[in-house]
């Protein structure tokens, strides 16, 4: 399907110039004669990109790209400025208000189609829908390779496999990147001063880990452990940093995939601080069975210490155990050999406090 590009410009002469070049690049144009029109237009049409001259009578593009980046319908559309040589120390304004780029007239046929190309390009990298998964990642990091300043991004694949306990960072230590699960799962976990481990985080195939110390720029302040056997990718703290940093849209793009589970962490939380210990150890083993039952088995059954689950649940291990053992009783779990099987995901998840 062909791309939608909208055309905001006063001048009729430059207007249908603009506007017959990219339809023959085999773009769809829609043509507004003012800001006010380009606006509507932009409302109703949610065009792919906008290209907005600057000086215009009634609504100037100052004005059409700030409505636009007001509604949340339009805000994420690629918008590049056209401007006359005498305007250019106004352009500042314009890029600092959020546009992506600007032409100056007189500009030729391949600078116009070279600056539509490679915005919807970069477009197309933000709309794009990743596996989560080492390809995904991979084919994000080669995506965002295309652009001018991420071409430096590494090629290499840093994967390293783990065995069941052995830990990945230390609390204390400095990150050299972050850390991305192609096969297994992984706990992050913190020590108390009275020795007490608690559980900060559980991550599975699919997600990052250890990005906190980064943003901070600052040691871990926990340790991460492997939980089940795993390959773990090792993203460099440089292209980290690049991705976050050098392009705008990217790094909108890089958040969302770091961001996934705050809100699951966020209800953790909560339910640590007020449930009792039969609600917090049921809530532990639906957390374990949401997060790593990913292929829907009927009976899930997750190789687990009774000190790892009653870290995650945020009880002491004999109250864990005892609490276990009355579950099995009620036959809602099935406990053997550092195994344990839910047998009544249902019930676990509507125990009341």
């Amino acid at each position: 399907m062909n791309k939608k590009i909208l055309l905001i410009e006063d001048n009729e002469p430059m207007r249908e110039n603009i506007a017959e070049i990219l339809s023959l690049a085999h773009y769809n144009v829609a043509t507004a004669t003012n800001g006010k029109e380009g606006v509507a237009m932009a409302e109703l049409e949610k065009p792919d990109l906008i290209i907005c001259d600057i000086m215009m009578p009634e609504l100037d593009g100052y004005g059409v790209l700030h409505m636009l980046t007001r509604n949340t319908e339009t805000a994420s559309i690629p918008f590049i400025f056209l401007t006359a040589k005498a305007e250019r120390s106004d352009l500042r304004k314009g890029m600092e208000m959020g546009a992506d780029d600007y032409l100056t007239k007189p500009f030729d046929d391949l600078e116009l189609l070279n600056a539509v190309e490679s915005r919807l390009k970069k477009s197309d990298i933000l709309k794009k829908e990743f596996s989560k998964n080492l390809d995904g990642l991979q084919e994000f990091i080669a995506d965002a390779r295309g652009i001018e300043a991420l071409q430096k991004l590494s090629e290499e694949k840093a994967l390293k496999f783990y065995k069941r306990k052995e830990e990945i960072y230390q609390e204390g230590n400095y990150p050299r990147g972050i850390y991305f699960i192609a096969k297994g799962k992984v706990k992050t976990s913190k020590s108390s001063d009275s020795a007490k481990e608690f559980i900060t985080g559980l991550y599975k195939e699919g997600e990052f880990f250890g990005y906190l110390a980064l943003l901070e720029d600052n040691k871990y302040s926990d340790t991460a452990t492997v939980l089940e056997d795993a390959e773990i990718y090792l993203l460099p703290k440089e292209d980290f940093n690049a991705l976050l940093h050098s392009n705008a849209q990217i790094s909108r793009r890089f958040i969302k995939m770091l961001s996934d589970d705050l809100h699951e962490k966020e209800e953790q939380l909560v339910k640590l601080a007020y449930n009792s210990v039969r609600k917090k150890v049921a809530d532990a083993l639906v957390t374990l069975h949401n997060r790593f039952n990913t292929n829907n088995l009927g009976h899930f059954v997750i190789n687990i210490s009774r000190e790892d689950l009653a870290n995650i649940a945020g009880t002491a291990t004999e109250s864990t155990i005892r609490t276990l053992s009355d579950f099995k009783d009620e036959k809602l779990v099935e406990v053997q050999a550092g195994k344990v099987t839910i047998l009544n995901y249902n019930k676990l998840q509507d125990l009341k406090n």
